[in-house]
């Protein structure tokens, strides 16, 4: 299937690194302009240059902080300015916190619940009235498959997550009537920066192909994701195939999540 997003802006937070990369040189690809946000100019230079040589719709970087609302405001207004419109918003930023439930301090809450629940809440609210106005939108969020099925120890990140579902389907249900689809995106076990940095930090006698290739073992699919194969879906959800799916969120995670 070919999939097309000619003519379509889009806003990607989370932007310069691993998934977000990858969706927005995927949506690029396919011929959406976008605007990458990620807090580190540096970083999103390096995203715009390897999305551009890939060829494809025009790349902006918008360097700003998601996680205060102060932030989103000037994230969003940028990424207008500079493409126009927001038809596309992919809510990605996020990290992987986690630990002992009674270790976890009110600061860490608090600090997870802004970056990747109030980030989502505000930029969605940001781009809402004018999706609406022009009856098209579209709004994908990545979550973890933490959010369907939390494990001990997973929070904060599975309880965040887990909002971000509900989230999803109340945008959806209020989205519908105006075509504008909101639906989300579960991480399962994919290549990332994270795992890179993990691998690095905690298990530095192997090759980061063995580190994935034993993880791998514990999916049914017998590997690890790749973020590719991650931003294919959510070209599939922002693209005109996929205009008739709204309110849902799909495991991409080689079958891992014991919850469908």
């Amino acid at each position: 299937m070919q999939l097309s997003m000619d003519g379509r802006k889009a806003l990607i937070t989370g932007g310069s690194l691993g998934i977000g990369r990858a969706i927005a040189k995927r949506f690029a690809g396919a011929g959406a302009d976008v605007a990458i946000v990620a807090r580190r100019q540096e970083g999103l230079d390096e995203a715009k240059a390897e999305i551009e040589a890939a060829g494809g719709g025009k790349v902006v970087t918008v360097a700003g902080d998601v996680s205060t609302g102060e932030g989103c405001s000037a994230v969003f207004a940028a990424a207008e300015v500079a493409l126009g419109r927001v038809d596309v918003l992919v809510n990605n930023a996020g990290s992987s916190k986690r630990g002992p439930f009674e270790s976890i301090t009110d600061a860490e809450w608090q600090a997870d619940l802004d970056l990747k629940l109030f980030a989502a809440v505000r930029l969605a609210r940001l781009a809402l009235p004018a999706m609406r106005s022009r009856r098209s939108g579209r709004i994908v969020n990545v979550l973890n498959t933490g959010a369907k099925a939390p494990p001990a120890e997973g929070a904060p990140t599975a309880v965040t997550r887990a909002a971000g579902l509900a989230l999803t389907k109340v945008l959806a249900g209020e989205g519908a009537a105006h075509n504008v689809l909101v639906n989300a995106l579960l991480v399962g076990r994919i290549e990332s920066d994270q795992w890179v940095r993990r691998h690095a930090a905690e298990d530095k006698d192997r090759t980061l192909e063995a580190f994935y290739e034993e993880m791998g073992r514990t999916i049914p699919m017998r590997r690890v994701g790749t973020a590719e194969e991650f931003a294919n879906m959510a070209c599939f959800l922002a693209s005109d195939a996929g205009s008739y799916v709204t309110g849902t969120a799909i495991n991409v995670d080689g079958g891992m999540c014991p919850v469908v």
